[in-house]
């Protein structure tokens, strides 16, 4: 179970290093407890488990290069959808699913993560009894289209 931690832990690490290579200069450190995190309605529901909600970490999702926590509901399993950039999300609570339309479920649990290319249409869910919570590391704005919405 240490190592699941750990592996998470150390993937969040990496993706908020990546994005600190680039920070401003002059832009000071930064130390956020979980409990510290500012999650907000994201706009985005299946309809029947609730909302996704979105907590910064570091740059903007709605404006460019981010990374942003994600809470999704336990149960929740997404429409079909694309996304116009790549992102990597990785696992931090819960067992997630992340898979092309149709395919078979393959679980995420905690320290898992995974890779989305951009414009490839998928399904994103959380299959565990609980909600799950994301690392989102994307070197655009995040949007989420819908197969309904085109």
């Amino acid at each position: 179970m240490a190592i699941k931690y750990l592996a998470a832990t150390v993937a969040v690490l990496i993706g908020v290093a990546a994005s600190a290579m680039a920070a401003p200069a002059g832009s000071p450190s930064v130390s956020t407890p979980v409990t510290e995190l500012k999650f907000g309605p994201t706009g985005v529901s299946d309809g029947v488990h609730g909302e996704l909600f979105a907590a910064p970490a570091y740059g903007d999702l709605a404006h460019g290069a981010h990374g942003t926590f994600i809470k999704m509901p336990a149960g929740f399993s997404s429409k079909v959808h694309t996304h116009t950039e790549d992102y990597w999300g990785v696992v931090i609570s819960g067992v997630a699913v992340n898979q092309r339309p149709g395919g078979a479920d393959i679980a995420l649990p905690v320290g898992s993560y995974w890779f989305q290319k951009g414009g490839e249409r998928h399904v994103t869910k959380c299959i565990s009894p609980n909600e799950c919570i994301f690392f989102l590391n994307q070197g655009g704005k995040f949007d989420y289209v819908s197969d309904s919405a085109k």
